[in-house]
């Protein structure tokens, strides 16, 4: 065999190698998905950003599972990790505070909630960015999807950032998020018609509009369509969620997802 040949031959095998190792890597953003070594390479390569998304589980309103803000949170964070590029997105954090023990207030007082102290919440979120920093991750992202936490957040990305002056790793929480996700999609509520008495903060239609774009199976919508005015006392807040449909909610994935990615990229730039 002519030496050219030999040499064209193990350039063409190597080729092939190669490929079949990058086929067997799964085209996933979820980092939990990966292994370590094909974590590590994937930051090697410039995927620098972990975006953590935090959810909770609580109540929210007879009609729609607890899970809700967990399913919601890490459906929102993959699409946004896929638009960016650059992005992994780490397990979704399910507990969070939501409320007292005894007695038993806010959203603890209906079963299938539950709660943590809010010094630990913050604890185990600064511990988690720790974790990504020694391992390569440069942006940090907290993505929350209840608006219980905001200000636990708001102190842990700014004690975040204290510990990690000096150093090429920082951490955001873009307000965009929460925001096109509260006020936001409201607002795109209320040019199609919607009032708020029946848009709501908390299992009104709104709320559970996102849901059946998400997640429908977590919708008991016959029931639901059927059913009397729920309130308070049903863990339905300022809202009426019997209009509730996966093509309203869609305009809010939508916007939520556009306005975080352009929020991320102006904050990340040129890091």
């Amino acid at each position: 065999m002519r030496p050219s040949f030999r040499r064209l031959l193990a350039s063409a095998l190597l080729f092939f190698a190669a490929h079949a190792a990058l086929a067997q890597t799964p085209q996933t953003v979820q980092l939990q998905n990966l292994t370590w070594t094909e974590l590590r390479d994937q930051v090697r390569a410039g995927r620098t950003t972990v975006i953590i998304p935090i959810g909770g589980t609580e109540q929210s309103g007879p009609y729609v599972a607890v899970g809700k803000h967990n399913v919601r949170a890490a459906y929102l964070a993959d699409k946004i990790a896929r638009q960016l590029g650059n992005a992994l997105v780490a397990p979704v954090v399910a507990y969070v505070p939501e409320g007292g023990y005894d007695p038993p207030t806010s959203h603890m007082r209906f079963p299938g909630t539950i709660t943590i102290p809010g010094d630990v919440f913050e604890k185990m979120l600064e511990s988690a960015a720790n974790s990504f920093a020694v391992h390569g991750f440069r942006n940090i992202v907290f993505l929350g999807d209840h608006g219980g936490y905001q200000n636990d957040l708001k102190l842990v990305v700014a004690h975040l950032n204290k510990s990690w002056a000096g150093t090429k790793t920082r951490a955001f929480l873009p307000p965009e998020y929460y925001q096109a996700s509260s006020e936001g999609y409201a607002q795109i509520l209320r040019q199609r018609g919607f009032r708020d008495d029946e848009i709501g903060t908390h299992a009104g239609l709104a709320d559970t509009s996102l849901q059946l774009a998400v997640a429908p199976q977590m919708v008991r919508l016959g029931p639901l369509r059927s059913s009397a005015k729920l309130g308070a006392a049903d863990g339905v807040y300022g809202g009426d969620p019997r209009r509730s449909s996966a093509e309203l909610g869609q305009l809010g994935v939508d916007a939520i997802v556009s306005r975080t990615v352009e929020a991320i990229r102006k904050d990340t730039a040129g890091r």
